[in-house]
């Protein structure tokens, strides 16, 4: 049990630096070229390393009827499934966060930009976390969820991508940054607001 919770905590990231430092050396050494990549590459990474776990957030839980005890405790159901997705973020995540700093400077982005990439994700990956939190639930139940939820969350996951991405590919080019920037908070502000209530309903309907 140590062991798959070790292993659980280690492989998001050891895919996430193996893929972002493999890349600049497999495509391409010109510093121009990374600089222009960069910030795609290491948010691809991390939305990767987080699909690699978000399945189980649940899995484990429902399968030895952990989850069924929990759905019984008198106080929202919805709270108890925040706290759950912020522990998940907090162990899962956040590491890779802290990792994409020194990580940028293989793409020679300078401190401004690394700057703003962590911002970003700092602002996006909770995004991530939430709206893969509904599609865990939606899927705790059935036997190949793996690729069913990559399937349903994916597409969701298109317009994180896109301006955190874009945020840093701004930053690079010295142009502003603020309305990416605040289109990811105003992604997360909803998110908050309606996926734990998404999520608990999809728990209840998968307990039933």
């Amino acid at each position: 049990m140590a062991y798959r919770y070790r292993m659980e905590f280690l492989n998001p990231v050891l895919f996430f630096i193996l893929v972002t430092i493999l890349f600049p050396l497999a495509i391409t050494s010109d510093p121009d070229k990374l600089r222009f990549m960069g910030a795609g590459v290491i948010w691809i990474a991390l939305l990767f390393a987080h699909l690699l776990t978000i399945d189980n957030i649940f899995a484990t839980d429902f399968d030895d009827g952990t989850l069924e005890q929990i759905a019984l405790v008198p106080c929202a159901f919805s709270l108890l499934v925040l706290a759950k997705l912020l522990a998940h973020w907090v162990t899962i995540v956040v590491p890779l966060l802290f990792i994409s700093v020194p990580i940028a400077k293989l793409f020679f982005l300078n401190n401004h930009v690394v700057g703003v990439l962590f911002l970003s994700l700092l602002l996006g990956s909770p995004t991530l976390i939430l709206i893969g939190g509904v599609g865990a639930a939606l899927t705790v139940g059935l036997k190949n969820r793996g690729i069913v939820l990559i399937l349903m969350v994916l597409p969701l996951y298109l317009p994180i991508l896109i301006f955190g991405a874009g945020a840093v590919n701004n930053a690079a080019l010295h142009l502003p940054v603020i309305s990416q920037l605040s289109f990811l908070a105003a992604f997360l502000t909803l998110s908050l607001t309606f996926t734990p209530l998404a999520i608990a309903a999809g728990l209840k309907l998968s307990l039933d």
